[in-house]
């Protein structure tokens, strides 16, 4: 029954959860002997991801706790989230584009 109603006051969000991947940021060093050596750092992105709705990357907004994992995302982020859209509708040098597929602006 408690979740029925955490899901009713919750509404469009109970949709989205949260979601982590992890990259990796990789520098060549060369060892005292000439010899190449790699060190990597992890680096955790957080995304939103909403049915049917692009996915949101969240990490700049989120609190993470590096001795637990545990992730929060502040409430009064809520207001500040950007907005996604799928990659069909984002232009990015209109004009160039339009250049080379003889697109009128």
């Amino acid at each position: 029954m408690a979740s029925q109603d955490n899901t009713q006051i919750k509404g469009a969000h109970s949709k989205c959860r949260l979601a982590e991947i992890v990259q990796y940021k990789c520098d060549l060093d060369v060892g005292e002997q000439g010899e190449p050596q790699v060190h990597c750092w992890p680096v955790p992105r957080i995304f939103r991801i909403c049915a049917g709705r692009p996915a949101v990357e969240l990490t700049r907004f989120v609190h993470m706790d590096l001795n637990t994992g545990e992730v929060t995302l502040p409430p009064e982020t809520s207001q500040q989230l950007p907005k996604g859209k799928p990659w069909r509708d984002v232009i990015r040098y209109r004009e160039k584009v339009a250049e080379f597929t003889g697109e009128k602006l």
